[in-house]
């Protein structure tokens, strides 16, 4: 769990993490050796198979064999979605449907037991599931209330999880197609976390006693991090412990993943022992806590085939990680558009659950070539590409646009239409781009015909046409929240702004998403990042913060963008 409404940052020792991982080097323990292995596919190499438990009934709907997550087809099913907080904002219902639409095919979702925050019912989790159903997601339920058990003295038990999860019985059997049981958040802190393993065995034993057949996830001790390497020294003796084999181990990946070594080598661990494994939280941008390598996790988690779900969909206490701006779809953060949007993001790599006819494995046709992608509104560091749609005996779910150089391609941008730009490049450097599609069943087409672009030379911007728009979106005793959308009101892209106001009563930002700050005094300058660089004609980016005041907050009432003032608005 990151902060939500009603929690507090889960860690107290925390800033420790990073330290103690790099001094442990995150060793392999127990029998899960150095992580060479690689993916099942790759090179005819094959993990070491975990058969099923002797004597385990036939698979029922979605679940484990050979270290892989499947559906009751057999057809392998990689998650690809993101986390949302409903038990904290169970009005945001429409958010299931908002979260389709970005491709996603499956949400993990918060439900409290009643320990710690106001039980979710029966009804209200028959009616989760069935709004998971009708937006074609697969849906995984987990228990907040455990997180940092041992540590935080407010957190509940696995036990009291698993009667919890016993009392909805009725309305989650049958639904083992669609439904993966979480049984507990982060259920484990730093204090001790050995004593990870005995409760975490007795929660799954006693759910499969009371005869659930599904698949049921477990969550990593050290909130969820196992930066101690518990959970992965301890994985095959609970998977053993599980007598249907279906149980599938949970990594949270924050500030302690701060390298790509140690990102790669944790998730290959897994994959080494045979043993199923997802991330099943993770963030990217930096906090105070350190720079999680949100790039490596999501590259390797393609390349193994293991599932990730990120956190989360909006509604944080630490708004850095809000997928989206006030669960508003049409308002993605930075960080919303690198998962969704970004190379080995959700839009390239989502493939629907066959259940609901998405990824039919009896499909093998794959999608016609596109047409040759032209490119327009090309500037410095950016170009827009069109090309002519493909077709596909079924339907093309969506086109990968990759950079040609030689005889490598590196993708670039993914997108549901015929069209996407492509951000962040480099003045007066010319490059080649073409165009896959690809279906749901995960047929790719031939590639298109290519197109060449050189990138203007990096003039400034001058002619700047530009509104801004300053708002509070949270205010507390000491500090607040602010957003800031910049608008190109001019003919032209912008490209490589930077933004110019001033507070004028002490405020001080102490964090940013959108952009870098640099401040003095009252004068604020900020920088974008990768993904608000360029601003198209007509369009906006949006700019987050979190700021220190006093009791006076006046907004700002006058803003420059590359030196030209703007308007209000």
């Amino acid at each position: 769990m990151r902060t939500t409404r009603g929690t507090a940052r889960s860690n107290p020792v925390i800033a420790l993490l990073a330290a103690l991982a790099t001094l442990l080097g995150l060793v392999a323990l127990g029998a899960l050796g150095p992580a060479t292995a690689q993916a099942r596919e790759r090179a005819g190499e094959q993990a070491p198979k975990q058969d099923r438990p002797a004597g385990a009934a036939a698979a029922t709907g979605l679940h484990i064999s050979d270290g892989r997550l499947l559906e009751g087809n057999g057809n392998d099913f990689v998650m690809r979605g993101v986390n949302h907080a409903h038990t904290w904002y169970p009005g945001e219902t429409q958010s299931l449907a908002d979260i389709k639409a970005t491709g996603a095919n499956t949400v993990r979702v918060v439900l409290s037991d009643g320990h710690r925050w106001t039980r979710n019912g029966p009804a209200e989790v028959a009616g989760i599931v069935g709004q998971c159903k009708a937006n074609r997601l697969i849906c995984v339920l987990e228990v907040h209330d455990t997180t940092g058990y041992g540590e935080d003295a407010a957190a509940g038990t696995l036990d009291h999880a698993a009667d919890y999860w016993i009392s909805l019985r009725d309305v989650l059997t049958g639904e083992e197609n669609y439904v993966v049981i979480n049984i507990g958040n982060e259920p484990w802190g730093n204090t001790d976390p050995a004593g990870w393993t005995a409760p975490t065995t007795a929660a799954v034993q006693k759910l499969r006693a009371a005869g659930f057949e599904h698949t049921i996830m477990v969550d990593a001790p050290n909130w969820g991090q196992d930066w101690q390497g518990v959970m992965r020294a301890n994985a095959q003796a609970v998977y053993d412990a599980d007598t249907t084999g279906n149980l599938i181990f949970s990594i949270h990946m924050y500030s302690v993943y701060n390298t790509a070594a140690k990102v790669t080598e944790y998730l290959n661990s897994f994959v080494d022992a045979g043993l199923p494994l997802l991330i099943g939280e993770f963030g990217g941008p930096a906090d105070q806590w350190g720079d999680p390598d949100e790039d490596t996790m999501m590259a390797v988690a393609e390349q193994l085939g293991l599932g990730y779900l990120a956190w989360s969909w909006s509604g944080n206490t630490d708004p850095v990680l809000n997928l989206t701006i006030d669960f508003d779809p049409s308002r993605l953060s930075s960080w919303g558009e690198r998962v969704f949007h970004g190379v080995n993001g959700i839009a390239q790599t989502s493939r629907e659950a066959t259940v609901y006819g998405g990824g039919d494995p009896g499909d093998t046709e794959a999608p016609t070539a596109p047409g040759a992608p032209t490119a327009s509104a090309v500037t410095a560091t950016s170009a827009a590409l069109t090309w002519t749609a493909a077709s596909d005996n079924v339907a093309v779910a969506g086109y990968d646009v990759v950079r040609v150089s030689g005889g490598t391609e590196t993708t670039v941008a993914a997108s549901a239409t015929n069209s996407a730009t492509v951000t962040g490049l480099t003045a007066d450097t010319a490059y080649t781009f073409a165009v896959y599609a690809r279906d749901a069943a995960g047929n790719r087409s031939a590639r298109s015909a290519t197109v060449s672009v050189t990138t203007d030379e990096d003039g400034g911007t001058p002619g700047v046409g530009c509104s801004v728009g300053y708002r509070v979106v949270g205010d507390w005793s000491a500090g607040f929240q602010g957003e800031i959308v910049i608008r190109n009101t001019g003919t032209a892209a912008i490209e490589g702004w930077t933004l110019g106001f001033a507070f004028a009563n002490g405020q001080t930002i102490t964090n940013m998403w959108g952009g870098t700050p640099a401040q003095s005094g009252g004068t604020v300058s900020v920088t974008p990042a990768s993904y608000t660089s360029s601003i198209a004609a007509g369009g906006s980016v949006t700019v987050g913060f979190t700021a220190a005041r006093g009791g006076t907050n006046t907004a700002p009432t006058a803003f420059t963008l590359s030196g030209a003032t703007c308007a209000t608005a």
